[in-house]
């Protein structure tokens, strides 16, 4: 009985945030038995609990998710993103600010990273760019809001010393991100899953959404991918992690190969035109 609870578990779980354990139950007990058992419920009667106490995903989504990350991770691609991609979205894009989404932000360090990159690039007068970072987890997102990272923190270990005196503090035994730059994001909870959160992000120009569908299987990387499509403004682009790939040409992107990454840009609509009528 208990292993079938802890199958049914699993697959309610799969359906609201995309995390597969249905081969993997044993890693799922490890992470999730200590809580069941702290309640005093089988696995059967905790998938009940879910549906009555909606504020236990966010219990759920802490034990189960992983949110290592640093500050100037790949740093490639976070140089061709500013190196070429923003000069290019900002002659595009000229009565309007741009608008960059982090879909899967964690602790903060990839967008304060780029709101640090985009002040030293000085091409961006402040409020000319909107930084939205969004997370599953509100615990870690907490943790961004504040923007304060311990001084051993593993999130230092790839940043440049020149960007770290210039946009932290330091402060209280750790590192307090500057107010100039911690005031160029605006964080959110959000499940990738979910639609009608999706679309409440509107429309951005690029989106990085890296290490995350590593974590999913073909269905749920396809909806996500879609969600994403859905976001980006035409000839927007997208920034995967490198361990990541689009492998359908039916989803709409192109991918954009630099020296030392790549990436995707969305098909304007004559790129879609020209697609359906060569049948690729």
């Amino acid at each position: 009985m208990q292993e079938n609870g802890l199958a049914n578990l699993s697959q309610i779980i799969y359906d609201y945030c995309g995390l597969g354990f249905h081969d993997r139950l044993s890693i799922l007990r490890d992470k999730i038995s200590k809580r069941v058992n702290q309640l005093g419920l089988t696995y059967e009667d905790y998938c009940k609990y879910l549906t009555t106490a909606p504020g236990e995903w966010d219990v759920v989504i802490e034990l189960l998710t992983i949110n290592e990350t640093y500050f100037y991770r790949e740093e490639d691609q976070l140089k061709e993103c500013c190196s070429f991609v923003l000069p290019l979205m900002k002659e595009k894009n000229r009565d309007r600010p741009l608008r960059i989404w982090s879909a899967a932000c964690s602790s903060g360090e990839e967008p304060y990273t780029l709101a640090m990159l985009i002040q030293e690039a000085g091409r961006f007068l402040p409020g000319t760019v909107e930084i939205i970072a969004t997370d599953i987890n509100k615990k870690v997102l907490q943790k961004a809001e504040k923007g304060w990272y311990h001084n051993s923190s593993f999130a230092f270990r790839r940043i440049p010393e020149t960007l770290l005196k210039k946009y932290f503090i330091d402060e209280n035994g750790g590192y307090q991100i500057k107010a100039s730059t911690k005031k160029m994001v605006k964080f959110y909870h959000l499940n990738l899953l979910h639609k009608d959160e999706v679309a409440e992000i509107g429309e951005v120009d690029i989106i990085f959404c890296r290490n995350v569908l590593i974590y999913f299987d073909q269905d749920k990387t396809k909806q996500v991918i879609q969600s994403l499509y859905r976001n980006l403004a035409p000839a927007g682009y997208l920034f995967l992690g490198h361990a990541e790939s689009i492998t359908d040409p039916n989803m709409g992107f192109q991918k954009v190969r630099s020296d030392k990454s790549f990436y995707y840009r969305k098909e304007s609509d004559q790129d879609e035109t020209i697609r359906c009528i060569s049948g690729r």
